[in-house]
């Protein structure tokens, strides 16, 4: 029983890292239906950037948090407004293709950057090397973190999209921007705005998951780890997001642990085709039919 409870919690803090990744891919699609291929990526960019505030200038771990968060947001809306806002209209495989290409990019330019390169740098959170213990049960306190800062943010972004007039407008630009736009609603800048909160929250899961793993600028690759746990939730439903991200950090945990070594890398393949079998919309998706 210590082992399986151990299991579930470092899974759970696993899990909300992918969480927070599909929940980008989950916010952009739902608002532009782009695939954002670059969001592992953001977030290996969100992880040098806070290195650079807390280690590279010395401003400490909490005045590198909101900067981070801050300059990933504003990036995001760059993104959006000279990439793909020029692309408008035309096929949707261009716009994936602009996002695989922003990637690479995105991971040549970290490695020429000096002070980041492609060396591993330690980044470390005020509650880094620290453990909670509960008799046989020992808890990492980075794992806690995740689980609680997580939870956090899932119930600010419920309140902003459920108790703001721009969250309200999110909402109705998701669900057809054309209607949208003839109610008054600045849809550009909605889905920049968009593209900013899935930048930002992929700054937060690099910061909560740098101190695990490091910073280095093959990071965004955990990307393809999250993108599973987008579609066994639902491509398009955001809570199927922070459910899909815990289904694979679980069942990734247990295979590690359990299985033979190598299960654990095509655990979570496994895992969306068993679901896609099923339910091919996803655990939360619903299927749509567009008129054409």
């Amino acid at each position: 029983m210590i082992e399986v409870a151990q299991l579930l919690i470092s899974g759970a803090a696993i899990g909300c890292i992918y969480a927070l990744i599909a929940l980008g891919f989950v916010l952009i699609y739902k608002a532009t239906e782009v695939v954002n291929f670059a969001q592992g990526d953001l977030m290996m960019l969100g992880a040098f950037v806070a290195f650079s505030f807390s280690s590279l200038m010395g401003l400490g771990f909490w005045a590198a948090l909101p900067l981070t968060l801050i300059v990933m947001a504003l990036f995001g809306a760059i993104f959006d407004r000279l990439l793909l806002r020029p692309i408008i209209g035309m096929p949707g495989f261009s716009a994936v293709m602009v996002t695989i290409a922003a990637g690479f990019a995105m991971r040549g330019i970290a490695s020429m950057i000096p002070g980041w390169g492609t060396d591993t740098h330690s980044f470390r959170a005020p509650w880094s090397e620290e453990v909670l213990r509960w008799g046989e049960l020992v808890v990492s306190t980075d794992h806690l973190a995740i689980l609680v800062l997580t939870a956090l943010l899932c119930m600010l972004l419920y309140a902003f999209f459920k108790g703001t007039r721009v969250g309200i407008a999110m909402q109705a630009a998701s669900q057809n921007q054309l209607a949208a736009y003839y109610m008054g609603i600045p849809v550009r800048r909605i889905n920049s705005l968009i593209w900013g909160i899935a930048a930002g929250v992929a700054g937060l899961a690099a910061v909560l998951l740098a101190p695990i793993t490091f910073v280095h600028n093959n990071m965004g690759f955990i990307g393809i780890k999250a993108f599973p746990a987008a579609v066994v939730g639902g491509f398009g439903s955001i809570p199927g997001a922070i459910v899909g991200g815990l289904v694979i950090g679980w069942v990734e945990a247990f295979a590690g642990f359990y299985l033979p070594e190598g299960f654990k890398d095509i655990a979570a393949y496994v895992v969306v085709l068993m679901v896609l079998m099923v339910k091919p919309s996803g655990i939360f998706g619903q299927m749509r039919r567009k008129k054409v």
